[in-house]
């Protein structure tokens, strides 16, 4: 039996998608037969994902995007349209580790901008790509929470903060549209070997000691292994999914 791919004939988008979980995940959709439209502040990196797509005989464009700016968002979402004909499968994966500190020590600034992206950011683009997926009475919408988004981690309040407002959201947007025929859900990595994790880990070593011992698995997560839960949250196997919180994290939450 030939194997067709779980998101054959799908038109996605995908967020954050130049690198880390993001990467992984648009070249996870592109195998598994999705055309997609990688999205990001990094042009360099955001092409080449595109263009490894193409290589590799799949169907893929980039479109630099700053999920904060509401315009960039829309021109998003209705060049996935102009592009594909429709957008079936969308991950709201951007994001940011943000300014670390306690809460009293957090400057305004560091709070402010890791909100806007990691949570503003996902509300804008849900926004439109509910408009178009309402429209067509079917889609899959996948917005990247952590695990930090039901746990504290010290150090990352507004990191936190950001990552249990996306599963607010997530859960409020599924309830509405659980009779539009979308459906929305939510990942919640563990601590995931990503260019963005080792970045973090190399400036603060308190918080590569929290990481490296809070994995009963006694290892990072690979960005692969994230998005394999994406493909399935999108693809028709998940059917009556919708509203979950879904935690791939090799039981760090559980212990």
């Amino acid at each position: 039996m030939t194997h067709a791919g779980l998101l054959a004939g799908k038109a996605a988008l995908v967020t954050g998608g130049a690198s880390g979980i993001g990467r992984a995940t648009a070249l996870a959709f592109a195998r598994e037969g999705a055309r997609v439209l990688v999205a990001d502040t990094d042009v360099p990196e955001g092409e080449r994902v595109a263009q490894e797509i193409r290589a590799a005989g799949g169907t893929a464009a980039f479109l630099r995007t700053d999920v904060t700016r509401e315009a960039e968002v829309a021109a998003l979402v209705k060049r996935a349209v102009d592009e594909f004909g429709r957008l079936d499968c969308a991950v709201n994966n951007a994001g940011i580790t943000g300014g670390g500190g306690a809460v009293q020590d957090l400057a305004l600034e560091a709070w402010s901008r890791t909100l806007a992206i990691n949570l503003t950011g996902v509300f804008l683009c849900l926004k439109h790509e509910l408009a178009v997926m309402r429209a067509q009475k079917s889609g899959a919408i996948v917005n990247m929470s952590s695990g930090a988004g039901v746990i504290a981690v010290p150090g990352l309040a507004a990191y936190c903060a950001s990552k249990h407002g996306v599963l607010g959201l997530t859960k409020t947007a599924a309830v509405e549209n659980a009779r539009s025929g979308v459906r929305v859900n939510a990942i919640l990595p563990g601590s995931t070997d990503t260019p963005m994790l080792q970045a973090a880990m190399s400036t603060d070593p308190k918080l590569r000691k929290i990481i490296e011992s809070s994995s009963p698995a006694g290892r990072l997560g690979r960005p692969e292994e994230i998005a394999e839960a994406a493909v399935w949250l999108c693809s028709d196997r998940a059917s009556f999914v919708s509203g979950e919180s879904m935690l791939v994290d090799g039981g760090s939450v559980a212990r």
